[in-house]
């Protein structure tokens, strides 16, 4: 970020959009049974701040990756993280790390879209002025798993899709042999 930067606009805008977004303020603790749960955490309950630090210029691609390999804690961690680096009076680096439970390609604009307007709000001392969404991911989700059904369902959408699948890929090889960047994982 070059020039002027309003650094406590900045981090009231990344709470608005947080505040906004129910998936940013998502933790999914184990339940009773193990299995995880979703916990809509409310913006106050979270105490959303943004960390600031001075870093040399030559510093700075380390920096970053070591902010983006920080694990998540997803049982006990909301999925995005931002810290601001100071390289100059007028020079900074925004790191904004969102995990992949909580984001993608397509929403990433959306996101960028909305920090934007939240900041130029700020700037001028006053909170966003977007309606509020009209639906939330949980909502999406609901949806999606009532439309679908369960996979022991027979008749239920998943379980033909599923079943589809498992014929195409019937004698596929457990692992295709395609060139990659980095050796597999054990």
């Amino acid at each position: 970020l070059d020039g002027d930067l309003d650094v406590a606009a900045l981090e009231a805008a990344l709470g608005d959009v947080i505040a906004r977004h129910e998936a940013l303020r998502t933790v999914l603790p184990a339940g009773e049974d193990g299995q995880p749960s979703q916990r809509v955490l409310d913006i106050a309950e979270l105490g959303w701040q943004l960390p600031a630090a001075p870093v040399a210029e030559q510093d700075v691609p380390a920096a970053v990756a070591g902010i983006g390999a920080e694990p998540f804690d997803l049982a006990v961690q909301v999925p995005v993280r931002a810290r601001l680096l100071a390289v100059a009076p007028r020079v900074h680096v925004l790191v904004l790390v969102i995990h992949h439970v909580a984001t993608d390609g397509w929403s990433s604009g959306i996101l960028t879209r909305d920090l934007r307007q939240a900041y130029a709000a700020r700037r001028e001392g006053a909170a966003p002025g977007w309606a509020p969404l009209p639906v939330q991911y949980a909502d999406y989700a609901l949806w999606q798993r009532e439309l679908l059904g369960g996979e022991g369902d027979p008749g239920s959408l998943l379980a033909q899709q599923a079943g589809w699948w498992r014929q195409a890929l019937a004698g596929a090889p457990p692992e295709l042999a395609l060139p990659a960047d980095r050796p597999r994982p054990a």
